[in-house]
């Protein structure tokens, strides 16, 4: 099975360069198939590190992968060991590769207009209700104006039910969330937007290039892994970016 790798359609400067994986392309089997690049969901150990490799190269250097816990700390590529507990990177130094793993939540990536500084976030409702894309424009320190952010593969809102407590998460900082749910099938259920949260949140800091938001993991189950479809069993995919 091929590598297939989707590359972001947004007017990024070409010393910027970006990427997220499907899950095709590797070695792994079962529900991991194929190209699961998370060591903490299940996998055969060995499975993932050749994973990784087969990823490794088509890129400069080893990205720098996190342990995500869904919060709002971002930290800096070039001075973070791996395996710190962040939920973002962000690097203004060439071949410092920011990277998160996602399957369901929302991975988005940024860079400015000038390409000096590029951030990767891993966007699920905690993170996105505790401010984590704002936090990363703010560690990028360029205007907000000047960024360019890129929405990855996510859980769309047709799949993504959450309850009252997620939606006045949400509501109760930007009344204007509001429009981001849809009432469910049950009473205190709603149908969550994460795209149109994270395009809301954006642009109340001032960041208003967005692009991306179209895919959906859970209903394209032969291209992207999704938690809520499969459960604990389910693989990861990954988002990075970087500065030549």
């Amino acid at each position: 099975m091929s590598l297939e790798l989707i590359t972001p359609d947004w007017p990024a400067p070409a010393r910027v360069k970006a990427l997220s994986t499907t899950r095709l392309g590797g070695l792994s089997g079962g529900s991991y198939a194929s190209l699961n690049l998370a060591a903490h969901v299940g996998d055969v150990a060995g499975d993932v590190e050749r994973n990784r490799a087969i990823l490794g190269e088509r890129l400069p250097m080893e990205p720098l992968w996190l342990e995500q816990v869904h919060g709002a700390t971002v930290v800096n590529a070039a001075s973070t060991c791996p395996g710190a507990q962040a939920d973002a990177s962000v690097a203004r130094m060439a071949w410092r590769i920011c990277s998160v793993m996602t399957a369901d939540c929302l991975p988005v990536l940024f860079c400015d207009e000038a390409g000096t500084a590029v951030g990767a976030a891993h966007a699920g409702w905690r993170g996105l209700a505790a401010g984590v894309l704002e936090n990363t424009v703010q560690a990028m320190k360029v205007p907000a104006g000047s960024v360019l952010a890129w929405l990855g593969p996510a859980i769309s809102q047709a799949a993504f039910e959450v309850g009252d407590e997620v939606r006045e998460a949400f509501i109760g900082h930007l009344p204007e969330t509001a429009v981001a749910f849809l009432p469910g099938r049950e009473k205190g259920k709603w149908q969550a937007d994460l795209y149109q949260l994270a395009r809301i949140r954006l642009a109340a800091i001032g960041v208003v290039r967005l692009y991306g938001g179209t895919r959906c993991t859970f209903r394209e189950s032969g291209v992207f892994f999704s938690a809520r479809r499969d459960g604990t069993r389910s693989g990861r995919q990954a988002s990075m970016i970087w500065l030549e």
